[in-house]
């Protein structure tokens, strides 16, 4: 498996999500959009991924290799997002947003396909691979959030430019994986209406997303509100992120099939606590770096056990498109809705009531999985693929 060629790949691309989420929104906000102007743009990132990855998953499957149109579609979000320098206007920023993160969301699904492939029956390793992504994600936040201190908010332009590049040189150096051999299976839509537990599964993922919302878009302003200052956000977001690498080293030891069900319930529970404690306690540093704390169990372990069962449940040609799937249901769909609906409950209500409601919707994602998502989930299917 070529370790170090994947690991440098998500360190770089992870980097770049240490930049968009912490610090793209207060871009925003020094470009002079309201709340809910903001909410709409960070929104424009979740919805091309629930287009996106499915396009170039069908293309990948089609031509029955990846790694062309992953380095494709890197290059074009670069070229895409050089539209942002000296965007100011509403409109043109919305457009090139949806340009180069259509071609950006495209990259990372492809690559996880890959990756899966090169460990095989390894499988339980993943989170070894994709540890470097936190780590990447701790460096920019970090670094860049200290910079900030001193800086005007614009720099977060040229530095994303400086990521997207770097995603683009690490692909060059990734090669293709061997495919599982296609087998005779019926269209992903067909195959999915027959196990309402896999479409149970789906919701989940998108009603937990969407309560990620309000963190994703609103965190580092709504910090700022109370006197935080960059950098001491950028370190509550990197250690986040820093949980989330020590529970992705030892992940492997929880990946077990007959405890998904399990993980995915407890998950969205220890998620809605989560909310509750950002939203309710923002005074208290104390709670906000256990909140952070929590981030991962909410992020990396709900992710892990999500990705394992997208690997083993969509199999042959089937492969690239559930994991497309999975990351426009949840990612795309649940962050597009979330953060649309964040912006307007923000500017009405205020940051406790939203964390407040979004803290309610993942615990009806929790209700979900412990009532529709059964042990027949893990077995039915497994019958399925085998």
């Amino acid at each position: 498996m070529p370790y170090w060629r994947l690991s440098s790949f998500y360190f770089v691309y992870f980097a770049t999500l240490g930049v968009l989420l912490p610090y793209w929104a207060p871009y925003l906000a020094s470009l002079g959009f309201s709340l809910a102007e903001i909410g709409n743009l960070m929104a424009v990132i979740m919805a091309t991924k629930m287009v996106a990855p499915n396009i170039w998953s069908w293309l990948a499957d089609r031509n029955h290799s990846s790694m062309p149109l992953v380095r494709l579609a890197a290059l074009l979000s670069v070229i895409f997002y050089l539209g942002v320098f000296g965007a100011t206007g509403f409109w043109w920023l919305a457009l090139v947003m949806v340009l180069f993160t259509f071609f950006w969301n495209a990259v990372l699904p492809q690559v996880e396909v890959t990756t899966l492939n090169h460990l095989g029956d390894d499988d339980h390793r993943y989170g070894k691979v994709r540890l470097w992504g936190s780590l990447g994600f701790i460096f920019s936040s970090l670094v860049l959030g200290r910079a900030l201190d001193s800086n005007p908010p614009s720099l977060v332009v040229p530095v994303v430019l400086f990521c997207l590049v770097g995603i683009l040189a690490s692909t060059l150096f990734i090669p293709e994986a061997r495919r599982q051999v296609d087998i005779e299976q019926s269209g992903i839509v067909r195959y999915i209406r027959q196990y309402p537990e896999l479409i149970s599964f789906l919701l989940v993922c998108f009603l937990l997303q969407a309560s990620h919302a309000p963190y994703y878009t609103f965190y580092t302003l709504y910090l700022s509100d109370f006197g935080y200052s960059k950098t001491m956000i950028g370190i509550l977001w990197a250690l986040g992120v820093l949980f989330e690498v020590i529970l992705f080293l030892f992940l492997h030891r929880f990946l077990r099939r007959d405890r998904f069900r399990l993980l995915l319930i407890w998950s969205c529970i220890i998620t809605g606590l989560r909310w509750l404690i950002i939203g309710l306690f923002p005074q208290s540093l104390p709670l906000l770096v256990f909140g952070q704390a929590l981030h991962a169990i909410s992020f990396g372990l709900f992710h892990g056990v999500a990705v394992s069962m997208v690997h083993r449940y969509f199999t042959g040609r089937h492969q690239h498109r559930g994991m497309a799937l999975y990351g426009s249901v949840s990612f795309g769909a649940g962050g597009a809705a979330g953060s649309l609906a964040s912006g307007y409950l923000m500017t009405w209500f205020g940051a406790s009531v939203t964390f407040t409601v979004a803290s309610v919707t993942v615990f009806a994602a929790a209700l979900l999985a412990w009532s529709r998502i059964q042990a027949k989930f893990e077995t039915g299917l497994a019958k399925a693929v085998n």
